[in-house]
């Protein structure tokens, strides 16, 4: 079982996100985006208050995710996509995406702080950012 409700097409989505958001960092980087989707759907904290499942998390306007604001969201989930979402939905999670409710990429090194979280590290091109416990105790 896993640590948020799905079904099978919800599944496909948060692997059409992960694909979209980090497909050129690997499956390391594309598990990460997923932890992020997941905590985001956990958390009902800070910006994501009300985000109850993966349609909501993927959706989400503002606050969500470039790849579908920026219209690159358009590529169907493969079979690998859909086992690295299904492992992340089943409650996996990787260092430093594994509470965190943000990441970017940006043009040179990562600031100390996002939107008043922490940066809990940098995989390749990504910044992660994570919430304090008692900001969002839901993610830990």
């Amino acid at each position: 079982m896993g640590v948020i409700k799905t079904n099978a097409e919800d599944t496909k989505m948060l692997a059409r996100l992960m694909r979209a958001e980090a497909e050129g960092e690997g499956d390391l980087g594309m598990l990460m985006v997923g932890n992020v989707g997941v905590n985001r759907v956990l958390g009902n904290c800070l910006d994501f208050k009300n985000i109850r499942s993966i349609p909501d998390m993927v959706y989400q306007s503002p606050g969500g995710f470039e790849a579908t604001q920026k219209g690159y969201f358009y590529q169907r989930a493969r079979e690998s996509e859909i086992r690295l979402a299904q492992r992340v939905i089943n409650g996996e999670r990787q260092h430093p995406a594994s509470n965190a409710l943000w990441f970017f990429r940006p043009t040179g090194g990562c600031p100390a702080t996002w939107w008043d979280q922490s940066n809990t590290g940098r995989f390749k091109a990504h910044c992660f950012f994570a919430p304090t416990p008692e900001d969002c105790p839901s993610v830990y």
